[in-house]
């Protein structure tokens, strides 16, 4: 008797990732839950009998385009007589579900970040057309004891999340709102997943958190200790076999303690790379912002780091025209860039965000002076980040290759300091580290030559 479920096509599901790795981590592992009951990767909505946006709620922008995105994601749905099922994940979903399916009655699904390992049986409930079709309730460890301990790798370098939710209330930002309390994983879990990446030819590790320093998660099982810092953790993931490079984001400063910070002077794998977002030079506006910190303790946790790992890099993010910046406020954030000197930094004018404290500020600070901050800011970024790339040339720089370069013959890897790399050589290298020498540097990305192969082929 032939099997004919053989040659059945597969349902096609494409997830559209906006905002931060969170999201990216949050989009794989729907992929997970979903592969189940029958639903393989497809390349574009085109091709999709499930699209899911995973969304982002941080800026106004990134809302508009996902209401952007489901208009023609409707008319797509319309032209199919019907087939094909639309669900909003993510940020967005949590703070506005109830809006979105007004909004957009296209939407079959809407579920917050907390709630994507009910996906399968929300799509029975969808294709039944009975109960609710909207999740958002804050059940991050129901989330996490539901999924999958291990997951499919897609190539040399993975995300792994060990931490969610925020408890430190910046009056800008909507994720305590959106991903709930601080919670963080079991030590075990997060090792157990580790470990099936690496078996899986995973050799660099980035751990995720929305406050990913503030992980205190329960201790391993044969441990006397009740829970462990992320500094007790990455020494424990440093010594899986196959772990050549530990990353970890996002940080806060009131949660770089020392024993992290000596973690980057005393564990080889631990990449000299910290991305620790301060937001402003001002210690008017920090208060304003609810940080907790101080500039001058920003800039001691930063000679700190330095003197524990000389050669990293340090990346930020900033915010201009916070309600009530003044001219004063804006130079000693200027000030602080020119003290710190960073390597890549992300930034952004104030956006309002319904339901933060600070959109009920006084003294919203006008657009044009904010683009006027925002220009000059960037231009100071820019000129550090460039120099940051060209101070590389002439180093013999360790590459781990993930793939194609942009031109043929070209491969592209991944420099200890996160800059993307292009050489000469064949994309079969991916998943293997090599040496190559810097000859150039641009903004974005450096150009070398291969120098030195340290292992055959995975």
């Amino acid at each position: 008797m032939t099997d004919m479920s053989a040659s059945r096509p597969a349902k096609r599901v494409f997830i559209k990732t906006y905002g931060c790795q969170m999201n990216v981590y949050d989009s794989e592992r729907m992929h997970d839950v979903l592969r189940p009951i029958g639903y393989a990767p497809a390349e574009s909505a085109e091709e999709a009998d499930l699209v899911i946006l995973n969304t982002c709620h941080i800026r106004e922008k990134a809302t508009e385009k996902v209401y952007s995105e489901l208009g023609q994601l409707k008319l797509m749905k319309q032209e199919r007589g019907g087939n094909l099922t639309i669900a909003v994940a993510g940020c967005v979903a949590q703070a506005e579900g109830a809006e979105i399916m007004r909004r957009q009655p296209a939407v079959d699904l809407v579920l917050g970040p907390q709630a994507y390992h009910k996906l399968p049986e929300m799509i029975a409930r969808a294709s039944r057309a009975v109960g609710d079709r909207l999740e958002t309730e804050f059940e991050t460890l129901e989330k996490f004891d539901a999924l999958p301990k291990t997951r499919e790798a897609d190539g040399p370098a993975a995300f792994l999340s060990i931490q969610e939710g925020c408890d430190k209330f910046c009056t800008f930002c909507v994720v305590p709102y959106t991903r709930g309390a601080e919670l963080s994983r079991p030590v075990d879990d997060i090792v157990l997943e580790a470990r099936s990446l690496a078996a899986q030819g995973v050799r660099e590790i980035t751990l995720l958190g929305q406050n990913v320093n503030a992980y205190h998660g329960a201790a391993p099982a044969l441990s006397n200790e009740a829970d462990w810092t992320l500094g007790q953790l990455v020494r424990h993931i440093a010594k899986i076999g196959g772990v050549d490079r530990i990353r970890y984001t996002t940080s806060h400063p009131r949660d770089m303690d020392d024993d992290l910070i000596a973690a980057h002077g005393e564990v080889p794998e631990m990449m000299p790379f910290l991305h620790l977002p301060v937001q402003s030079g001002s210690d008017r506006i920090l208060k304003a912002m609810n940080r907790g910190h101080t500039a001058d303790a920003y800039r001691e946790i930063i000679r700190k780091v330095r003197a524990a790992r000389p050669d990293i890099a340090i990346a930020s993010d900033f915010i201009v025209g916070f309600p009530g910046e003044s001219d004063e406020d804006f130079e000693a954030t200027m000030q602080l860039v020119r003290d710190v000197n960073f390597a890549i930094a992300y930034s952004f004018k104030y956006s309002a965000r319904p339901g933060t404290p600070a959109a009920d500020m006084a003294l919203q600070v006008p657009e044009e002076v904010k683009d006027a901050r925002l220009q000059a800011l960037q231009a100071l970024l820019r000129d550090q980040q460039e120099a940051f790339n060209r101070s590389k040339i002439g180093e013999t720089v360790s590459v781990l290759v993930t793939g194609k370069g942009r031109n043929p013959g070209q491969a592209h890897g991944r420099s200890p300091w996160l800059q993307a790399v292009h050489f000469d050589g064949d994309a079969k290298m991916a998943g293997m580290i090599v040496d190559v020498r810097v000859v150039d540097a641009s903004l974005n990305s450096l150009t070398g030559e291969l120098v030195n192969v340290h292992e055959a082929a995975l």
